[in-house]
């Protein structure tokens, strides 16, 4: 109504018209009361335009005086202007003749002649907002505070004024508005009348309130001075007092001071506007004015409360008011008319004083009486008063919190009395008490808590004492208690120390002194508790709160850890069985509280760090950890003094034991330390030093010894042996005589017998077993201190005051007393450490963040695992799982890996996919429906009807996208999770590309494939039972249901909503130190003993299928393809690039060479694509030492058969992968004897031959070819089983001679044969590969340093066996081109060079075994119409290479023997029986080698050359025994030749070469 600032109410009737109505009602209304029913008309009938005194139109209302007679007893001033008035309207009157009794003329009562008065000068009035304020309103309030008015015509008048501010009609344009305001004030809040009916005079209170609210809140509001507010709060206040009064009138009352309160604590922030930054200014300014407003509300202190409880009138006596008021009697009679006009017209000259408007002044009184309602020692007020202050109070924090705590004189209540009382009243059993007091003290630390740090401490410690559950966590089933580990069993200020269960030494308020302030928890009611936890949730809801308990407590040596305390809290009660000590509001409200604390620091992740004005971070760092050091050696300190000092010494705490200077500044230094435990270490004998040293750390300056003495003993507890107090007492003694304090010692001696006196009286006068009258008297006190002051006498009043001052304060030691006086002193000793602690810093910024959560982030993730495990609300639900999102995103920002890992970790167990071993697969059916398949796995059955597990599934890889990099030891939950989806074929073997070229992993083969697509629409139950029963007796497990396969599929949408292939692309491109913990998770999955995978023991129904599907073996290796994906998912991050290939690669290799070792415990397919990881991991390691290669290669090439086949594709293509690329890789490689074993073993397998040809093909002739001397022969020897493998073709070449023999023509073969026409064309070119190599042959001599025998029998002697060993290969296309290759190769001109001699052993190594091999019959049944031929050319080849070297031969010392060879060679041909063909061939071999070597010289008559009897001798020895016709053929050699026969001779053996070619090309 009033209140409103908005626009104002204007009004649609005449204002001058509408103020008359309402002189005619109040005056109507009075006439009809007998007191004026005789009264004058005047009033009713108003006055005319002209009135005839003019001076009347001018009067104007004076100004209240502020005399205390005024103000104490109300009295009116009665102005002139009123007698003049009378008589002018008795002459009036009498001009109406109208008479009263007995003749006399009606002369007016005053308060009827104001209406009149106020109409004849309303007379005219165009403008009311011009009129007069004081003037319009003075008849209303003399009718206000007439006590002889009933209440309905008090109402009336109330009713007129609010009505006059409701339309506007009075406005701050007004005249002497404010003077108007003033007026108003005191008259409603001294407002008299009659005591009729409660409820209408209940309503004279409802409208004088509601008129109070609306002048403060309305346009003149700010004009009301400081007296005027604190009288209209104190009606207010009296009135919510009173419990005579209505309940409602009272809950009225209540509201409009909340409004009044709100209007006058907004005005406390403008003033602070006007003031601007000089606050103190203001302060100083209002100083004079604090102590001249007043307020004392009391239930029967104001007049209209007075009037209204009054006893009804009786007909002869009056209504008076009580007679007590409310600072003295009333001095004003009820029957004195003019007393009770109030306030008369007075002349305009007056010299009204100016009106100050309200300022500190009646806020701070406000401010005062409403905090000293609450004193919980004040029996005067109820418990409803302390409520209803509380709520108020409330209202003004609400409003001026802030401003409340600038200024010093309204600061100071709240830190002091406020804070007192409040911490009091806390401890109430009564539940609004309670309630209220929690709410206040919320809203005063939210908005005060800048100068109120330690009152906080104590206020939350209070909090968490009495809310923390003392009892476990109950134990449910379903949830693993390393879930919820990270939740405090106690909070961290409550703790014992190990050895002393009473001693809570570690805390930095003592328990016993908090015990005295009485914030000690206790057991407290469930709906007490409820009450703290919406008080602690109401605080946590601030955004910084949390941040500020860190900064200003947990990081500050002396202070308890709040933060860690207060999430410890919260995490405790927000688990459900909190519930049963609270109520069920509780266990929802904490989580709430936890969770806001969390979004907080989330919201505050992408802000821009604020630095400036806030505390150094390390610096806060380096504070906990010196506080956690502290508390470590103050808790060994209590259980030994000793120990504890050592510890605080090693740990750099003291600097040195030894020093008593550092060991008393640190004893003094700390609250930690228990002062029982400390007053008996410094007295202790050999601690000398150190009391001295800690005496000496008190300043005694300018201080009484009483004085000096409390200071000191207030800091450790007083030991009971009286030598100990001794020893204390006479260093104190000595220290305090040595400073510079006051006169009246003499000296130290003089001081000791008075320390002691003090103690004893001190003691007297507080042992509560003494009687009153038994106590020190001051005369008894002095009289034992006679002569001990050096031998006279301490000065009386030093005495005095000193007794004094005992008296009227104990000097409480601690650890002692627990009662009202321990209260007060251990709230004075807050209060004066509250100057050190300086005040809170308000930390609007996220640099702590950081650290805060990093030491409070173990209940919290905790907390949300047991509720997540425990919940079955979706709202619960939701909010945890954003809970757990924004932990992880926080600790992924900041790094913190920990957390990161226990989210996951917490995620992964409820999850129930992460088990240390993967699901049984067994009973894996494969269901398709068209194209489309899906595994029914019983993981995926389980899994897809658990929907916490599927959530919390999806929740976890939502909180391991992006935070990959901060994953350390939770990876292994993540890995064991992708093994059991990916056995189960729930994800692919890769979602990012694999960088090797091999097969995906193959799984286990279902243990049947169903199906589902052309399922008849008619199956039943019928159906169903019979294939159920057909399944059963086939052995199969039953397929599987609807339900299950529908449970399936949602675990396959379950894991595609997981997006693990974002996973995996981040995991692929992660740096690699984050890859390792990773990698290590993988390997870490391996088994450890080969033999767990591997069957033993049969099962026990042979009939049934093992889980791959296939035939039930007795034993050997089972497939295992987790190993599998292990390892190949660990190579593909190690081969990623070089930095993954130093860092990871060792591991990884190791793992591999591991599983190498138990080849034999392992499936095949397992052991061929390890090597086949392995060796691509030794291709891109090459440079590091991690893989030898020698040990590789042997590995393989110690493969047995059966393995060898199977692995023969994945190990050919591992190494050609290391063999591509030249390099000193490559040359280790090919160097290796094991590698050409194993090239030789995989030529075996058809599949495999091309690859390893190709290998050998890059060796023998590729760029560069790495033929060398480790690997010559081995090469030579490969390239030879090529050519030997090629002897397949020989079957279809004697085919197709059978059937040329029986003249059928040579057809196409019905079925090609491919396999037989590449091993043929490999052989071929194997030969001419051979060849190729003699090309090296010179260089590997050069480079090999033999000598020329080793040499030839290491270079050439290889590629002649291997040429001569496929001359008799039954294939001809081979034979054909080994006789080629071979004779090329004798022919070579590197042969014979340089001038070693053992190239000679191509005839006795060589042709030689050729042809003794040709003569075989085995070998001539191979291929019995090619290998006559072979003969021939082999004869021919014989004879020509030996003319060839016939010079070079002809001086070598075996030249006869090596022919007498090869003439039984050919004997050998002769006789063979082979037929025409080789019986032409021979002879005329021998026929041109005759010639030839005759034309020479060689082959000489001894007639011509003695030296060559023995040759010519031995020569036609053996021809005449194998061909006897022979000389006759050769008539030359028996004569001298001339030159043109040799030339004819010659050309015989021209025309012989091209002839062998020809055949040999045939």
């Amino acid at each position: 109504m009033l209140g409103s600032r908005t626009t104002p109410v204007s009004v649609a009737v005449d204002p001058v018209a509408l103020i008359t109505t309402e002189c005619i009602t109040v005056t109507s209304a009075m006439r009809k009361h007998a007191r004026w029913a005789h009264s004058s008309v005047s009033a009713i009938l108003g006055g005319t335009s002209s009135p005839m005194n003019p001076s009347m139109q001018n009067s104007r209302p004076s100004t209240p005086r502020d005399d205390p007679v005024h103000r104490k007893g109300h009295k009116s001033r009665s102005s002139s202007g009123l007698g003049g008035d009378g008589f002018d309207d008795g002459g009036l009157a009498n001009r109406w003749g109208l008479r009263g009794k007995k003749g006399k003329s009606m002369q007016d009562n005053p308060l009827m002649a104001g209406f009149g008065r106020l109409r004849r000068e309303l007379t005219g009035c165009k403008d009311i907002h011009k009129f007069d304020t004081p003037s319009l309103l003075h008849p209303f309030l003399q009718v206000i505070q007439a006590s002889a008015t009933s209440a309905p015509i008090t109402s009336l008048a109330l009713v007129a004024i609010t009505k006059f501010f409701s339309y506007n009609l009075i406005s701050p344009d007004s005249p002497r508005l404010g003077l108007a305001m003033q007026s108003l004030s005191a008259a409603i809040t001294h407002c008299r009348f009659e005591a009729s009916d409660t409820s209408a005079d209940e309503i004279v209170l409802l409208r004088i309130l509601k008129l109070m609210e609306g002048m403060l809140s309305g346009p003149g509001g700010d004009l009301l001075g400081d007296e005027s507010v604190c009288e209209m709060m104190e009606t207010g206040l009296s009135m919510c007092c009173q419990s005579r009064l209505s309940e409602l009138l009272r809950r009225s009352a209540e509201m409009s001071m909340v409004k009044m309160t709100q209007v006058i604590f907004e005005r406390l922030k403008h003033l602070e506007i006007e003031a601007g930054e000089d606050l103190q200014a203001l302060d100083e300014k209002t100083k004079e004015d604090m102590d001249t407003v007043k307020m004392d509300p009391s239930a029967n202190g104001n007049d209209a409360i007075k009037s209204s409880l009054a006893a009804p009138p009786t007909e002869s006596t009056p209504t008076t008011s009580f007679d007590k008021a409310r600072n003295g009697p009333l001095t004003a009679s009820s029957a004195d008319n003019t007393s009770e006009l109030g306030i008369a017209p007075a002349s305009e000259a007056s010299d009204d004083p100016p009106i100050k408007p309200y300022s500190l002044p009646s806020i701070r009184e406000l401010f005062r009486v409403l905090v000293d309602l609450l004193d919980p020692h004040d029996r005067q007020h109820a418990d409803a008063m302390r409520v209803m202050a509380l709520r108020i109070i409330d209202v003004a924090l609400e409003v001026a919190g802030p401003s409340i705590a600038k200024h010093p004189t309204l600061a100071t209540l709240a830190e002091d009395r406020l804070c007192r009382y409040l911490f009091q009243l806390v401890r109430s059993d009564n539940m609004a008490i309670l309630h209220e007091s929690l709410i206040v003290a919320g809203t005063l630390l939210a908005a005060c808590r800048g100068v109120l740090k330690l009152q906080q401490e104590l206020f939350l410690s209070y909090l968490v004492a009495c809310l923390h559950p003392k009892v476990e966590i109950p134990r449910e089933p379903g949830i693993d208690p390393s879930l919820y580990a990270g939740v405090p069993q106690a909070p961290k200020l409550v703790k014992p120390a190990p050895s002393q269960p009473n001693s809570r030494a570690a805390t930095p308020v003592p328990v016993r002194d908090r015990q005295k302030l009485g914030m000690e928890g206790g057991s407290r009611k469930p709906d007490a508790r409820e009450a703290m936890v919406e008080s602690v949730g109401a605080l946590a809801r601030i955004p910084s709160f949390m941040v500020e308990l860190f900064v200003n407590y947990d990081c500050e040596v002396d202070r308890s850890d709040l933060c860690e305390d207060m999430v410890g809290l919260l995490s405790r009660n927000a688990i459900p069985d909190s519930a049963t000590w609270s109520t069920t509001s509780v266990p929802p409200l904490c989580l709430d509280a936890l969770l806001g604390y969390i979004q907080f620091i989330a919201e505050r992740l992408d802000d821009e760090p604020k630095y400036d004005g806030y505390p150094d971070q390390d610096k806060l760092r380096e504070q906990r950890r010196t506080k956690r050091l502290i508390i470590k050696g103050a808790s060994k300190f209590n259980e030994s003094p000793k120990a504890g000092l050592a510890y605080l010494q090693a740990q750099g705490i003291i600097k040195d034991v030894n020093d008593a200077k550092s060991v008393a500044a640190f004893l003094r230094g700390t609250s930690r330390i228990s002062k029982t435990v400390l007053g008996d270490f410094i007295s202790k004998k050999g601690n000398n030093a150190i009391l001295e040293a800690f005496v000496a750390e008190f300043n005694f300056d300018g201080k009484r010894i009483d004085e000096a003495m409390r200071e000191l003993l207030e800091s450790f507890r007083l030991p009971g042996e009286s030598a100990l107090i001794e020893r204390i007492m006479t260093v104190f003694s000595e220290q305090y005589c040595a400073s510079d304090v006051p006169e009246g010692v003499a000296d130290s001696d003089s001081a000791f017998v008075l320390t002691y006196a003090i103690l004893m009286l001190n003691t007297d006068s507080y042992n509560p077993n003494l009687k009153s009258t038994a106590r020190m008297s001051y005369a008894q006190f002095a009289n034992n201190l006679r002569g001990v002051n050096a031998k006279g006498d301490f000065a009386p009043e030093y005495l005095q005051e000193i007794y004094d001052s005992i008296k009227a304060n104990e000097i409480i030691l601690p650890d002692e007393h627990d009662n009202k006086h321990a209260f007060d002193y251990a709230w004075k000793e807050l209060l004066l450490k509250t100057e050190s602690a300086g005040n809170l810093v308000i930390c609007d910024t996220n640099i702590y963040d950081a650290d805060m959560f990093e030491a409070t982030w173990k209940p919290v993730v905790a907390t949300l695992s047991y509720v997540f495990m425990s919940a079955s609300d979706d709202a619960v639900f939701s909010r945890v799982i954003t809970g757990f999102d924004q932990c992880a995103r926080i600790a992924a920002k900041y790094g913190l890996t920990e957390a990161v890992d226990q989210v996951v970790y917490c995620l992964s167990t409820i999850t129930s996919l992460s088990t240390e071993t993967p699901s049984n697969t067994a009973l894996n059916t494969e269901i398709q429906v068209e194209k489309n398949s899906v595994m029914v796995s019983e993981l995926a059955v389980k899994f897809g009807r658990d929907f916490k597990a599927q959530l919390a599934t999806v929740v976890l890889f939502r909180v391991v996208t992006g935070s990959e990099t901060v994953i350390n030891e939770s990876w292994k939950h993540i890995v064991r999770i992708w093994l059991n989806l990916f056995v189960n074929s729930l994800i692919p073997p890769f979602f990012a590309p694999n960088r090797m070229d091999i097969p995906a992993i193959p799984l286990q083969n279902p243990s049947q494939v169903i199906d589902r697509g052309q399922k008849p629409s008619e199956a039943g139950l019928f159906s169903a039972f019979t294939s159920y029963i057909s399944s059963y007796a086939a052995g199969d497990p039953p397929e599987p249901s609807d339900e299950e396969l529908e449970s399936t599929l949602c675990t396959v949408d379950c894991v595609n909503a997981c997006y693990m292939g974002d996973v995996f692309a981040n995991v692929v491109s992660m740096p690699v130190q984050s890859l390792v913990p990773l990698v290590s998770a993988l390997l870490a999955e391996l088994p450890d003993d080969p033999t767990s995978v591997v069957i033993s023991v049969k099962s026990e129904n042979d009939n049934q299928n093992p889980a791959n599907g296939q035939k039930p073996a007795s034993s050997g290796p089972v497939y295992d393809p987790a190993m599998v994906y292990l390892l190949e998912l660990c190579t593909v991050l190690a081969l990623r690039d070089e930095e993954t290939v130093e860092g990871l690669g060792a591991a990884v290799a190791e793992a591999l060479q591991n599983v190498m070792r138990n080849a034999a415990s392992y499936h095949s397919i397992l052991i061929s694509r390890t090597m086949f990881y392995l060796l691509h991991l030794l291709h891109a390691s090459y440079e590091h030492d991690f893989i030898r290669v020698p040990v590789v290669l042997h590995t393989i090439s110690s493969f047995k058969k059966e393995l060898f086949d199977k692995s023969a594709p994945l190990v050919l293509q591992g190494l050609t992968q290391c063999i591509k690329e030249p390099g000193p890789l490559r040359n280790e490689i090919m160097t290796s004897p094991d590698f050409w074993v194993i090239l030789r073993n995989l030529t075996r397998n058809v599949k495999s031959a091309p690859t390893v040809f190709e290998i050998l093909e890059g060796v023998a002739v590729g760029s560069p070819p790495t033929i060398m001397a480790d690997n010559y022969e081995s090469a030579v020897k490969l390239l030879n089983d090529f050519a030997s493998a090629g002897s397949v073709g020989s079957t279809i070449e004697q085919k197709q001679d059978r059937k040329a023999k029986r003249g059928q023509q040579p057809q196409k073969q019905a079925k090609p044969q491919p396999q037989v026409d590449a091993a043929v064309a490999r052989g071929v070119k194997a030969i001419t590969m051979i060849y190729s190599l003699t090309t090296h042959i010179p260089v590997l001599i050069q480079q090999s340093h033999l000598e020329s025998k080793e040499a030839w029998a290491a270079y050439w002697s290889p590629i002649f066996r291997a040429l001569t060993t496929q001359c008799t290969n039954p294939c001809r296309e081979i034979r054909h081109q080994s006789f080629t290759s071979l004779q090329r190769a004798l022919f070579s001109p590197e042969l014979t060079s340089g001038e070693h001699e053992e190239w000679t052993a191509i005839f006795g190594e060589v042709l030689l075994p050729l042809i003794v091999r040709l003569l075989k019959p085995e070998v001539y049944s191979s291929d019995p119409v090619g290998m006559s031929e072979t003969r021939v050319q082999a004869a021919t080849l014989l004879c020509k290479t030996f003319l060839h070297y016939l010079e070079l031969l002809s001086e070598w010392d075996g030249m006869l023997d090596l022919w007498l060879k090869i003439l039984d060679i050919m004997d050998r041909l002769m006789n063979s029986g082979q037929g025409d063909s080789l019986e032409e061939a021979v002879p005329e071999s021998l026929k041109n080698m005759m010639l030839v070597m005759a034309k020479d010289g060689y082959l000489v008559p001894p007639t011509e050359e003695p030296s060559k009897e023995k040759l010519w001798t031995e020569t036609w020895k053996r021809l005449d025994r194998f061909l006897p016709d022979l000389r006759k053929e050769l008539p030359q050699l028996a004569e001298p030749e001339t030159q043109k026969e040799k030339e004819e001779v010659k050309s015989p053996v021209v025309e012989q070469v091209p002839a062998t070619e020809e055949s040999a090309k045939a």
